[in-house]
């Protein structure tokens, strides 16, 4: 199979998944009408269907590291945000589920959404079974809901403070880059189901010769795709809350 060949006809149409975006669309004309904002709900489930359906998805599933290191990317940091986003200003969680907003709780699931699901095991398991992928991508969804929650929360009573929020996603991204080091410098061994692909469609020969990408070089650029962008998404976000603590209310000086 060439590239061009790969890129065309690995699309994976799935009518759930479509279903599903159908219905969550739906569901938000219905609870919320004119008071959301469609367009990042748009983003969110186009982001989605992306992750899941296009090539990077084929890619993931066995074949490259890197292609499921940015899959993770788009189903924590920026379906969930865009999905926060879109909710109206007036929107508050249910009481049951208010305890789940406390800010450690959304660092250690933000954090612990990539350190957990890269666990030689879990990583292994989620990649060769589909219920167990199902698990990870429900998992990353939520858990990436969780830590955006601290800073995108429709009301801005429900975040944090700027000066807060930027300590709470700067830490989060020294702690993914620590473990986007790890993974570019360790060996060959976080997942090991991408050292010996399963050449189910024909691809393999491609990936090898000519997009050289070995199993070493692939795990390299998937390392280098947590330590990198995802510190850019998180700067973008530290600079939004400057940008909010520097339009905030401020006391007056005195004219003493």
């Amino acid at each position: 199979m060439t590239t061009y060949e790969f890129l065309t006809t690995t699309w994976r149409w799935s009518f759930l998944l479509l279903l599903f975006c159908a219905l969550a669309l739906v569901g938000y004309f219905l609870a919320f009408r004119r008071r959301g904002r469609l367009a990042y709900l748009g983003g969110a489930l186009a982001v989605f269907l992306f992750a899941l359906i296009s090539p990077v998805s084929a890619l993931a599933d066995g074949y490259l590291f890197s292609a499921h290191m940015v899959q993770h990317i788009l189903l924590v940091l920026i379906v969930p945000a865009f999905l926060l986003l879109s909710l109206p200003r007036s929107f508050s969680l249910p009481r049951p589920f208010t305890a789940l907003t406390h800010p450690l709780i959304g660092w250690m699931a933000g954090v612990g959404a990539m350190w957990l699901w890269h666990v030689p095991a879990l990583c292994n398991a989620a990649t060769t079974s589909s219920a167990i992928s199902v698990i990870q991508t429900t998992s990353l969804l939520l858990m990436g809901s969780a830590f955006w929650w601290q800073v995108l929360a429709p009301r801005d009573a429900q975040r944090l403070s700027p000066a807060a929020g930027i300590a709470y996603l700067f830490t989060a991204c020294t702690a993914c880059s620590v473990l986007g080091i790890i993974l570019t410098f360790a060996p060959v061994s976080i997942c090991p189901v991408y050292q010996q692909p399963v050449d189910r469609l024909g691809i393999l020969s491609s990936i090898r010769g000519q997009w050289g990408l070995t199993s070493e070089r692939d795990q390299q650029i998937g390392g280098l795709l947590m330590w990198v962008p995802m510190c850019l998404i998180y700067l973008t976000a530290i600079l939004a809350q400057l940008a909010r603590w520097h339009s905030g209310p401020h006391p007056e000086k005195s004219n003493a």
